[in-house]
C-alpha cells in the first residue's frame, strides 16, 4: 500500500510539472498571447487592453498559471479561442472516439503481439520466420503509410470496411474503426511480438524450467505455469509503453481516416493556434500516460510476487 501511495504521489508531481510546461508553451511561442487572440486582425490599443484584462494577461506569469491550475482542478479547461466553446465540452464530444480507437488497438496489441510472440518462441520453422519478418516489417513501415495501404486494399478495393467516419453505436464504431485500429496497433504488435519471443526463449533455457521438464512435469504445464508467466515482466513493460503511446499516435490515424477524435482536434488546434484546446489535450495525454504506467507497475506484483516482496522490503 505504501508503494501505491508513493506512485500516486509521483504521478501527481509529474502532472503538476507537466501542467506548468504545457501552460508555459503558450507564452514561449513566437508573438504575444493577445496577437494570437486577435488572429492577425488590426485592432485598436483599447481593444488590446480589454483583451489583456479579460484573459488576465496583465497579471504576473505565476499568478496566471496558478489561476489556470485552480480552474483545471475544478474541471474548467477554459474556452476555445476560435469557437468560444467550453473546452471541457468540446473535448468530451471527441474523447469517446479516441478512447474506443485506443482501446481497440490495445486489445489487438495484447492478443496478437503476445500470442504471435509465444507461438514464434515455441514453434520453430516457417512460422517463426514469418513472425520475425512481420515484426521487422512493423518496425519499418510508418503508421501513416500502413493506414494508406489498409485503406486502399480493404477499403477502396475490397470494400470490406469504411475508410472514413467513426460510426454510431458499438457495432458501428467497431466496423468503422477496425482499419484505423489495425494501422494504429501494427507497430505495437511488431514490438511486443519480438520482445515476447525473446523473453519466452530466454525463459525456456532457464534452470528451473529445464529441471521441471527433467523431473517429468508436463511440458504444457511448464510452459504456462513457469515459462510464459515468468517472461511476462519485460513484456508487460513494453505493453505499457506501447499502449500509453497510443493516444499520442492516434492523431496521425484520425487525420488519415477523418475521425472526430481528440487527435484530429489537436492537429486542427495546433494549426490554428487554439492554445486552450492544445493545453487541455496535452494534459489529458500526460494523465493517461501516467495512469497506464501506474497500472503496469502494479501489475508487476500480480505477475511476480517477488516484486511485491522487494517493494515491501524497500518500503520498510
Amino acid at each position: 500500500m505504501t508503494y501505491v501511495f508513493k506512485r500516486l504521489g509521483a504521478l501527481v508531481a509529474v502532472l503538476v510539472v507537466s501542467s506548468f510546461i504545457v501552460f508555459s508553451g503558450m507564452y514561449l511561442a513566437p508573438g504575444s498571447p493577445e496577437q494570437f487572440l486577435v488572429q492577425g486582425r488590426t485592432v485598436s490599443p483599447e481593444v488590446l487592453t480589454s483583451i489583456r484584462a479579460q484573459y488576465g494577461l496583465d497579471d504576473p506569469f505565476l499568478i496566471r498559471y496558478w489561476n489556470w491550475l485552480l480552474e483545471v482542478l475544478q474541471g474548467d479547461l477554459g474556452r476555445s479561442l476560435l469557437t468560444q466553446q467550453d473546452v471541457s465540452t468540446l473535448v468530451a464530444t471527441r474523447l469517446p472516439t479516441t478512447l474506443f480507437l485506443a482501446a481497440f488497438a490495445a486489445i489487438l496489441i495484447i492478443v496478437f503481439g503476445v500470442g504471435l510472440g509465444v507461438l514464434a518462441a515455441t514453434r520453430s520453422g516457417a512460422f517463426e520466420k514469418l513472425v520475425v519478418f512481420g515484426s521487422n516489417l512493423g518496425f519499418a513501415v510508418p503508421t501513416f503509410f500502413a493506414a494508406l495501404v489498409l485503406m486502399f486494399v480493404f477499403g477502396s478495393n475490397l470494400g470490406w470496411f469504411p475508410v472514413s467516419g467513426s460510426g454510431e453505436g458499438f457495432a458501428g464504431r467497431l466496423w468503422h474503426l477496425t482499419l484505423p485500429a489495425l494501422a494504429l496497433a501494427f507497430p505495437g504488435i511488431a514490438v511486443v511480438a519480438r520482445i515476447t519471443r525473446t523473453a519466452v526463449r530466454e525463459e525456456q533455457g532457464s534452470e528451473h524450467v529445464v529441471m521441471a521438464i527433467a523431473r517429468g512435469v508436463p511440458r504444457q504445464f511448464v510452459l504456462w505455469r513457469h515459462t510464459i508467466r515468468n517472461s511476462m515482466l519485460p513484456v508487460t513493460t513494453v505493453l505499457g509503453t506501447q499502449i500509453a503511446g497510443l493516444l499520442a499516435s492516434a492523431f496521425v490515424i484520425e487525420y488519415a481516416f477523418t475521425l472526430d477524435g481528440i487527435g484530429s482536434l489537436l492537429v486542427n488546434s495546433v494549426q490554428k493556434k487554439d492554445f486552450a484546446v492544445v493545453q487541455a489535450i496535452a494534459l489529458i495525454m500526460v494523465l493517461a500516460f501516467g495512469l497506464i504506467n501506474l497500472i503496469v507497475d502494479l501489475l508487476y506484483a500480480v505477475i511476480d510476487p517477488r516484486v511485491r516482496l522487494s517493494k515491501g522490503a524497500s518500503a520498510r
